[in-house]
């Protein structure tokens, strides 16, 4: 048997395993690797998903019950096993008003193990309306939770302030694994520079990202470059008509899943261009910086806690077309400063968002909160 300590791990809004592509499923995978690597065994305890995008009463309603149901089983299940074999903590990724956690408060409850949180985010004007039971269940797990991992300058912020005493607050900042990648290789870019963008395309703030990107294209269409868009969606044949004046400029490749076949675009772009409408963060950001492609993108939400402006890419003003359009134009009349953001973005990635640094955040991080045993097996 493994001398790890296991950890229950459960992703409300999107489970690991769940069969489409996000930012989400790939941070969930990102941190399992990383508790793995911090010295514990992650085990998935539920596939159960409690998002609930429309604000339906009934359906939080539904789900909430389904999650105690699901907690009860858990809990029978934990508790028949030997003490070594149980979970020494609980650990879930994101959970905000969309997608509570109704399950790990139980059951950390029952068999008296810390609970951790990573990417917790806290929004009082949910407290009314159509999310407001979604928002009471998130709130009562941020309450309850041992200590919170947060990953955004933003979400620091309220979590700060409705901190309970018992709580601590500890930076983990999104990261990537390099490992899983074609290892990055000298530039050999010619011709027209190349813009790439990568997301999902579905309605709502995705499609006004594309709205925004395609606007400001037209703002720089005296100017030389190509854009490839990686992404598929119910909203893909809306977004494409956007692109429709740029005819052969623009290349639409559907959804990939191959890394290997990202990584060549990445590897292929001069700029990663994406107006990030109320994004997390944007793990797409962190990958194009790993192969040293510089990025222009709208200063949304954490945004600013994964691209550092004026160092490895240009943040523009939320939503602002002419903003973002001078922002593509500043860097494309400049190839040599675009040149030298893309090289501070892939040293900062390398160095500084790296899975290991990741593994050893949480390892001193979650080695305070374990037993006595599990204390003593993450300082051997």
């Amino acid at each position: 048997m493994s001398d790890k300590r296991p950890v229950a791990f459960y992703a409300p809004l999107k489970s690991p395993n769940h069969p489409l592509p996000s930012g989400d499923r790939t941070m969930a995978r990102l941190l399992v690797k990383a508790l793995d690597r911090a010295g514990f065994a992650p085990q998935l305890a539920s596939e159960l998903r409690t998002l609930d995008k429309a604000g339906d009463k009934q359906v939080q309603e539904n789900l909430k019950q389904q999650s105690l149901v699901e907690a009860s089983r858990l809990i029978a299940h934990y508790s028949a096993l030997p003490k070594e074999e149980r979970p020494a903590l609980w650990f879930t990724y994101h959970v905000y008003y969309k997608a509570p956690d109704w399950i790990g408060p139980q059951v950390c409850e029952a068999l008296n193990i810390p609970y951790v949180i990573a990417e917790g985010s806290r929004a009082s004007k949910r407290a009314e309306g159509p999310w407001a039971l979604g928002h009471q269940g998130a709130e009562k797990a941020l309450d309850s939770a041992n200590a919170i991992l947060v990953m955004t300058h933003k979400d620091r912020v309220a979590l700060e302030k409705a901190r309970p005493a018992h709580q601590a607050l500890i930076d983990l900042l999104p990261f990537v694994d390099a490992d899983e990648w074609p290892r990055p290789s000298p530039s050999k870019r010619s011709g027209a520079p190349r813009l790439l963008t990568v997301a999902m395309m579905r309605d709502g703030d995705k499609h006004a990202s594309y709205r925004i990107l395609a606007s400001a294209l037209e703002r720089i269409a005296d100017l030389p470059w190509t854009l490839d868009i990686v992404g598929d969606g119910e909203a893909r044949a809306g977004i494409e008509r956007m692109f429709e004046p740029f005819a052969e400029r623009v290349r639409f490749h559907g959804a990939i899943e191959r890394q290997e076949d990202l990584a060549s675009l990445y590897q292929g772009a001069d700029l990663f261009v994406w107006p990030a409408v109320n994004e997390a963060y944007g793990m797409v950001l962190l990958e194009a910086q790993l192969f040293g492609c510089s990025v222009v993108a709208g200063n949304f939400g954490g945004v600013a806690s994964v691209v550092r402006h004026d160092e490895t890419g240009l943040l523009t003003l939320p939503g602002d077309v002419t903003a973002f359009a001078d922002g593509m134009r500043n860097l494309l009349e400049h190839p040599e400063r675009l040149l030298a953001l893309g090289h501070h973005a892939q040293r900062f990635v390398a160095e500084e968002r790296d899975l290991d640094s990741a593994a050893l955040r949480l390892r001193e991080a979650l080695c305070l909160l374990v037993t006595p045993e599990g204390a003593r097996t993450c300082a051997s």
